[in-house]
């Protein structure tokens, strides 16, 4: 095997692919890189879960492949000189690497045992701008359970229609929903999860362009193609949270707030509370203003905030790291909140039409007084 690309290339696809080679594992192939010449360069990482393959244009002129350590050659590749990088493999599984003034001989693996990549069959593609993808799961992921107790919410579910694209993460004590519109009709009706860590990858890879990103479900695995990354992983199965039915409507309490300010007061009221020294944040909604107490025992903290409307003096505990995460990703400069009563969910709603999301959080017991 023989090929020729540029350094620069070469490091973008050893650092997007080697994101999902594994770091220990009894089969030793999968803890290197998979190279591929042949019309270009592939370099694959797959850790049994979730693979990535990153196409490189490349001057192949012997076609081959082979498992390269992933650390060593990264390490190699990231420090040889700018310009172009050839790299030769014999029968032998030597290689050599040149660039410039600056040449290195490692040793590589055969290919032979290498595990055969998820296949998604010959679905139909559906099309989304990568930073609506990226949206969609940004403003989602924060929300996953952690508790391996129910997998299946251990994902963002995923609802496409033919007019939108839903994300939706639970973790018992909260939920996030974020929902694209696409211009054109997606012509699907799909319902799947995909598990953090997969989306986490697919995240790293998307960029705030308006170019178009794909993704092809099978009947396991899901695969999303994103320039000149492919990433594929395993769908998680189970019965996801019906959340439509526990999301609030209809709240008599709606009141407006600048997002800015809002998560500014949470999170200053939020510095004397941590994993260590935990307290639910008191609020009472009043009169055009939002009043926020919390108390530890190293200290306590006092803040309020303007909104429009009245609260009705309704007073209720928050989880303040739910509340200032949920704010965090609003994409808009105001927000409504719904409230019914004190042991009920706050729901984050936009006030502009032209969004669309929902972010609720559940209600912390708090002592009186």
């Amino acid at each position: 095997m023989r090929f020729t690309c540029e350094k620069n290339m070469l490091v973008t696809g050893l650092n997007i692919a080697g994101r999902t080679v594994a770091q220990k594992s009894s089969l030793s192939v999968i803890e290197g890189i998979l190279c591929k010449a042949g019309q270009g360069l592939s370099l694959t990482g797959y850790n049994m879960e979730t693979a990535i393959t990153y196409e490189i244009d490349a001057d192949v002129s012997d076609m081959g492949q082979c498992i390269l350590p992933a650390k060593l050659f990264g390490d190699i590749i990231r420090r040889l000189p700018e310009g172009p990088v050839t790299v030769v493999v014999d029968e032998n599984y030597k290689v050599s690497i040149r660039a410039g003034y600056a040449s290195f001989t490692i040793s590589a693996e055969s290919a032979e045992d290498y595990p055969e990549l998820p296949d998604v069959g010959d679905g139909r593609e559906i099309y989304i701008p990568q930073n609506k993808l990226k949206e969609l799961i940004s403003g989602t992921i924060f929300a996953v359970s952690e508790n391996q107790g129910r997998p299946i919410h251990t994902g963002v579910k995923f609802e496409v229609t033919n007019d939108s694209i839903t994300a939706v993460a639970v973790d018992g004590f909260r939920l996030a929903r974020r929902t694209f519109h696409p211009e054109e009709g997606t012509g699907r009706e799909l319902n799947f999860v995909v598990p953090a860590a997969g989306l986490k990858e697919v995240e790293k890879i998307l960029t705030d362009v308006e170019d178009n990103a794909a993704f092809t479900l099978g009947t396991k695995h899901i695969l999303f193609q994103v320039g000149n990354a492919t990433l594929v992983c395993r769908l998680l199965e189970g019965e996801f949270l019906d959340w439509r039915r526990v999301v609030p409507s209809n709240c008599p309490i709606k009141m407006v707030a600048n997002v800015g300010d809002l998560a500014s007061s949470v999170e200053r009221v939020g510095l004397i509370v941590s994993e260590k020294y935990k307290s639910p944040v008191r609020c009472v909604f009043g009169n055009q203003e939002l009043l926020m107490r919390t108390s530890t025992t190293i200290g306590a903290a006092e803040d309020r905030c303007s909104l429009a409307g009245d609260g009705q003096e309704l007073e209720i505990g928050f989880n303040v790291r739910y509340l200032a995460e949920a704010l965090r990703v609003i994409p808009s400069e105001e927000v409504t909140l719904e409230l019914t009563n004190g042991l009920s969910p706050i729901v984050l709603t936009p006030v502009d039409e032209k969004e669309d999301f929902a972010y609720m959080v559940l209600p912390v017991r708090i002592k009186n007084g």
